[in-house]
């Protein structure tokens, strides 16, 4: 193994086994306290290896700089961005890493459960990296990669620039966040806060991964207030809310629109949960299309839809709510390629082919680009995202690593 290898592998163990699960059910910033032992840790870690303006705030969002070498003073300032939480679809709790040296190309199983077995038959990605050292968790939680692998990269590049302040670099503000998996990772962030011209997150997949198109984003909140009384007096009284909020879901699209029926550039209706009793119902949906277009013609649907349920029962009250989440980033990028071109040029100058990603969903940098902080996304080499079939290649992290040293040193 290389020696920068080594360094990403060992940041990576160390820091998966802190338990960061993010809860998208409350209210405080971070979502949960338990996000700051790492982001303590890393503050740490930031200060013994005297980087600058290293500052955590009560938010949750910690802050440092990697100075510009003294020929770069003029050059802009780049931000490197990666979450320290992870999702809740999966347990965080109890992260047993596994290293698989010098993978040989078949099945992986996972001890702690069998039944979980990564296959290069159902992934071929991972059939690509034989003699790679690949890293899983043991069976029964996610392993971290997503994204404390961009968190190990972005340390293992500021520990470089700054122990060998020979190798020219412009001004680099690092920047980790807490609840990027709860869509609130970067709230707290804005551009003077931040000081950079453009940025990257590194929160990407297969190795050449470059994002700059998303998912536009709104969310539905459907509220259903029937007529509530005893079922024992209810004839041609009761109004059940629940009933209601059925004949909403049900008037969906089944076969278009929906998760489950679409790819690529096609947008979806995604109901997410349905909680209540026969007085009140609420629905909650997520509405997401490349194009605004489409994104209003999914609210129109949704408004059309309940506003038609209310109409067959007016003693029912039906209010349907949508709130804007992130926008398409390319809306912006497009008009400052700044940072797509700075990233296309690091990557071919370390052999690696860019290959443009269309991302079904967000990333902090959607947020970031609408703040005015151009933010495309960046490949670490994360696989199966969520889950306990979860891996990484340490060889890919380290891929990832040569394009960001490259990217910090060319000449924008």
């Amino acid at each position: 193994m290389t020696n920068f290898e080594t360094l990403l592998e060992q940041r990576l163990l160390r820091y998966v086994q802190i338990d960061t699960e993010s809860d998208g059910r409350s209210t405080s910033t971070p979502s949960t306290l338990k996000q700051f032992d790492l982001l303590k840790l890393l503050q740490q870690e930031l200060t013994d290896i005297c980087a600058g303006e290293v500052q955590l705030t009560e938010k949750g969002v910690l802050y440092a700089t990697v100075p510009a070498t003294p020929d770069r003073l003029d050059a802009p300032t780049i931000a490197l961005f990666a979450h320290v939480d992870t999702a809740e679809a999966y347990s965080g709790t109890g992260i047993k890493p596994i290293v698989h040296r010098n993978y040989d190309g078949g099945d992986i199983v996972l001890p702690d459960d069998p039944n979980k077995i990564i296959s290069p038959r159902d992934f071929p990605y991972l059939g690509k990296k034989r003699q790679h050292d690949i890293i899983t968790a043991s069976g029964t939680t996610l392993l971290g990669a997503d994204d404390k692998s961009g968190v190990a990269i972005i340390m293992t590049l500021a520990e470089h620039l700054l122990r060998n302040p020979s190798l020219s670099h412009s001004n680099i503000r690092v920047c980790f966040t807490p609840d990027e998996e709860i869509g609130k990772g970067v709230q707290h962030i804005s551009r003077e806060s931040l000081g950079a011209d453009f940025g990257y997150t590194l929160d990407g997949g297969a190795v050449g991964a470059l994002t700059f198109e998303t998912f536009s984003a709104d969310k539905a909140t459907i509220s259903i207030e029937g007529v509530s009384i005893h079922p024992g007096t209810a004839y041609k009284k009761l109004v059940n809310a629940l009933h209601l909020a059925a004949k909403i879901i049900d008037a969906l699209p089944q076969h278009t629109r929906t998760p489950e029926t679409t790819q690529g550039r096609e947008g979806f209706i995604h109901v997410a949960s349905m909680s209540g009793n026969a007085a009140k119902a609420e629905i909650m949906l997520i509405l997401r299309d490349f194009d605004m277009a489409g994104l209003e013609s999914h609210g129109t649907l949704l408004q059309t839809i309940c506003a038609a349920v209310q109409a067959g029962d007016p003693r029912a009250k039906i209010e349907c709510k949508i709130e804007k989440q992130y926008r398409n980033m390319r809306y912006w990028l497009e008009n400052d390629t700044r940072a797509v071109d700075l990233a296309v040029r690091a990557m071919k100058s370390v052999g690696v082919e860019p290959e443009f990603e269309l991302v079904r969903g967000g990333t902090d940098g959607s947020q970031l680009t609408e703040k005015g902080i151009p933010t495309p996304n960046i490949f670490t080499g994360m696989q199966n995202l969520h889950g306990p079939l979860e891996w990484i290649s340490v060889q890919d992290m380290a891929t990832s690593l040569a394009c960001c040293l490259a990217l910090v040193q060319l000449q924008p």
